[in-house]
């Protein structure tokens, strides 16, 4: 019971590692503010929650919206008294392809997705957390910090690395009010996002040194391990739960 009595804050709540944390996180006591844009899934996973004697409460909105960051710290305050953490996990890989190629659009799409409302997100949490402490968690990637560079990922991986020198500054300035502020780095990982293609999840396999890609239940276990007091001091980390892929790669 790692998260008992915590309240958290979830986005990409609706379905791969957002999904497998939520319900994670219920078994292990915490009260859950459930945030993605698909109002009917995301409900569906708060029902699931409820029956089996959770506390789960979706809103449904698009991270991108800087609105929609405070609506749910907000929700959160008015529902169950405040906000012990939050796990920022919405994100996309948006339409892949050379730079060169690339269309401005799917660039802002990317950067607006993946780091944008990470800024949002930290300026709606951060001062819900400055009177208690806290912890604030943001999904990026191995991509992120590779230095072997993924081909067609350029947007992808500028994101997910700006959003790793984002976390590192936010953990300075926000360190001595006792918010605790990492950056997880997942590797290959069975999701929606992977797609559902088994020679594609095949050769993505064998970059990791474990032969295979990670279930998003795997996943969410470290990251309820960095929300929780048992990572009381950890803080500024980008945090690796990559199957070992990263050895290949940086």
């Amino acid at each position: 019971m790692q998260l008992e009595n915590k309240t958290i804050l979830i986005t990409g709540a609706s379905s791969g590692i957002g999904k497998a944390a939520a319900h994670l996180f219920a078994r292990q006591g915490a009260r859950l503010v459930l945030g993605a844009r698909r109002a009917p899934e995301l409900s569906e996973i708060a029902d699931e929650i409820c029956k089996i004697g959770g506390k789960a409460i979706p809103l449904a909105g698009d991270v991108t919206d800087e609105s929609y960051a405070q609506a749910l710290v907000s929700l959160a305050q008015s529902e169950f008294g405040g906000l012990d953490g939050a796990f920022n996990n919405a994100g996309l890989m948006g339409e892949m392809g050379p730079v060169a190629k690339m269309a401005t659009a799917t660039w802002h799409t990317v950067l607006n997705t993946n780091l944008t409302s990470a800024f949002f997100a930290a300026r709606a949490q951060i001062p819900a957390l400055q009177s208690q402490g806290g912890a604030i968690l943001f999904t990026s990637s191995v991509v992120g910090v590779s230095n072997g560079g993924m081909p067609g990922m350029a947007a992808y991986a500028a994101s997910k690395a700006g959003l790793i020198g984002l976390v590192k500054t936010l953990a300075m300035e926000h360190g001595p009010e006792g918010i605790r502020i990492n950056a997880l780095l997942p590797g290959g990982t069975r999701t929606p996002m992977a797609g559902d293609d088994p020679d594609g999840h095949a050769v993505v396999a064998r970059l990791h040194p474990l032969r295979r890609l990670a279930e998003p239940e795997e996943i969410a276990a470290t990251a309820a391990f960095l929300l929780s007091d048992d990572a009381s001091f950890i803080t500024g980390a980008p945090i690796l739960a990559d199957g070992g892929v990263s050895t290949q790669l940086l």
